[in-house]
């Protein structure tokens, strides 16, 4: 299982020193995430300054673009980091599709399929020549002139891993992906029980597919700290709680009707509430409590035979060493 590095929501857009940082720590990827910046600029800068992490997006949003400029960005990334190039995308909910992006939105899994396999037709034509002649559903792409078509280089299309919870965007993922990115609102069990067997249900072997993981972990050198920790995490799992869409982790677990109450509150701003109502058996069931040691330990239990990349999820201000400490700890 490789150790990867998540660059925080609240770094600049220029992450060069972040990013030669995390190569220096002996992290093996960078991954950037489209909440506050764009996500694929900071990773070009990125590869002007690393030579051997893997530069991933986890996750950019797919349907805020198109097959065309998607794969138009990720072919020149491709070439400029030399191959090293894994590209996460994700739906985004509805909510922000049609009202922050104005883009429009329909059977997202259906859609999302499709836009993998215009990106895997766009790529064949530019790296073999082949007439392009994508026909679908929700995207369609003929025309490519020699003015507009970028040339061939060594290192061919990057990876495409796309983000999900369930089980018809994960089936979409084993179909037509290279891997899938687990939301850190999970649990072991859940992906056991159903995020591998909707995998496995969209492909005839796991081999070579990267399941990339995000466990959140709650650690720290002192109490005080931890106490810290707990309190941002407990925030966090609310907030994803309170989203319809990934309320089937919940249900899993018994804990449906907490869904709707994250929901009611959500909607009525009480953010802080909601983290109270997050209590020790779930918050244990979805993080990975303790002190760095400790956290690493469980989270090679848990996880060591299912991901075969994990990035540590810590929702809340932690000093920059202790996540190299912890990664380090899983490594060994």
């Amino acid at each position: 299982m490789k150790v990867d590095f998540a660059v925080p929501f609240e770094s600049p857009a220029d992450c060069r020193e972040t990013m030669r940082q995390a190569e220096r720590d002996g992290f093996d990827g960078v991954w950037t995430t489209e909440v506050k910046h764009d996500p694929f600029l900071p990773l070009a800068l990125g590869a002007t300054v690393t030579e051997r992490v893997t530069l991933g997006t986890a996750i950019a949003v797919a349907f805020a673009r198109n097959p065309m400029t998607v794969a138009q960005t990720a072919n020149d990334l491709q070439e400029l980091s030399g191959g090293r190039l894994l590209l996460g995308l994700g739906t985004q909910i509805k909510t922000h599709v049609t009202r922050r992006f104005s883009m429009p939105w329909s059977q997202p899994a259906t859609r999302m399929r499709e836009f993998v396999l215009a990106l895997r037709a766009i790529w064949d034509s530019w790296q073999t020549g082949a007439r392009l002649n994508f026909r679908g559903e929700f995207y369609t792409h003929t025309v490519m002139t020699p003015m507009f078509t970028p040339p061939p280089h060594p290192y061919g299309p990057p990876k495409v891993l796309l983000a999900g919870v369930g089980e018809g965007m994960t089936r979409a993922a084993g179909e037509v992906a290279d891997g899938f990115l687990c939301h850190g609102f999970t649990t072991e069990r859940y992906l056991r029980e159903v995020t591998v067997p909707a995998l496995r249900s969209g492909r005839s072997s796991l081999d070579g597919f990267e399941l990339v993981g995000s466990p959140m972990v709650v650690t720290g050198r002192t109490d005080a700290e931890i106490a810290a920790a707990l309190a941002g995490t407990r925030r966090q799992i609310a907030f994803y709680g309170s989203t319809p869409a990934y309320r089937g982790v919940l249900e899993l677990h018994d804990r449906g009707e907490l869904g709707d109450e994250l929901h009611r509150l959500s909607r009525r701003g009480e953010w802080e509430r909601m983290g109270t109502l997050v209590d020790d058996e779930l918050l244990a069931a979805i993080a990975v409590v303790g002190k760095p040691d400790e956290v690493a330990a469980e989270v090679r239990r848990r996880y060591g035979d299912l991901f075969t990349r994990a990035t540590l999820y810590l929702p809340y201000e932690a000093e920059p060493g202790l996540v190299a400490e912890v990664a380090a700890a899983v490594r060994s």
